[in-house]
């Protein structure tokens, strides 16, 4: 899911595949990881992990709301669903500047996404490593590293929905687009290292009654910003 959630990903100005709904594409792919570790949790048949893959399932219903309107919003901005267009869009200005809720939503759906940092109950060690706990040899390893792949895609992909894609002066666009995603990746690292993580009511709470209020507020803000360009 992650590798075909990449397809979209512009290297720079270029992607193995601009479709015309690239972010309906990238936001799918997601929702196939999504599948993908709830039934890595119920297949072993074993209580922990089961537990572990109803909490990335109660996670994932929190996160996918604010998260699609967040990435809506960009493509609101551009008003188009073709990521090529959306950095097009941005060759003046990066939507991260008028669009910073949506920023942050993203980021943190990104990371509820991997089960990553404060978002990682999904695989606590309260339930002996939860979805992944009974994976072992070269079934733990496709787990772990299509995790950490989804992590990397979905910090890559903040940078042409925000961050001007391979817009920038004096490098070329790869190597722009490649500087990006490695200081997204290094604050997402650092998150983890810094907030403990979150309960799992407390976060279903924040993503209702904060985080998708305020998505759809930004959305609107964007929206009236475009009507009247």
């Amino acid at each position: 899911a992650a590798v075909l959630a990449a397809v979209v990903l512009p290297l720079g100005f270029r992607s193995v595949s601009d479709l015309p709904e690239g972010i309906v594409w990238f936001n799918a792919m997601e929702a196939l990881a999504w599948a993908a570790v709830w039934l890595a949790g119920w297949g072993p048949n074993s209580t922990l992990s089961l537990i572990g893959g109803y909490r990335f399932l109660a996670q994932g219903l929190a996160y996918e709301l604010p998260h699609m309107l967040a990435i809506t919003t960009a493509a609101l901005g551009a008003e188009s669903l073709r990521v090529g267009e959306v950095v097009d869009a941005q060759a003046g200005l990066w939507f991260v500047v008028w669009m910073p809720v949506a920023f942050v939503i993203y980021l943190l759906s990104a990371m509820a996404m991997a089960f990553w940092g404060p978002f990682d109950q999904p695989a606590g060690r309260d339930v002996a490593g939860g979805a992944g706990g009974e994976l072992s040899g070269a079934d733990r390893v496709l787990f772990l590293g299509g995790r950490w792949l989804l992590l990397v895609v979905a910090a890559a992909f903040s940078v042409p929905l925000f961050l001007g894609g391979g817009h920038g002066p004096l490098l070329p666009g790869w190597a722009w687009t490649v500087l990006k995603t490695a200081a997204v990746l290094a604050f997402l690292v650092g998150v983890r290292r810094r907030i403990p993580t979150v309960r799992m009511e407390r976060y279903l709470e924040l993503a209702w009654v904060v985080l998708t209020p305020l998505a759809i507020v930004q959305a609107l803000v964007v929206a009236v910003v475009v009507l009247n360009r």
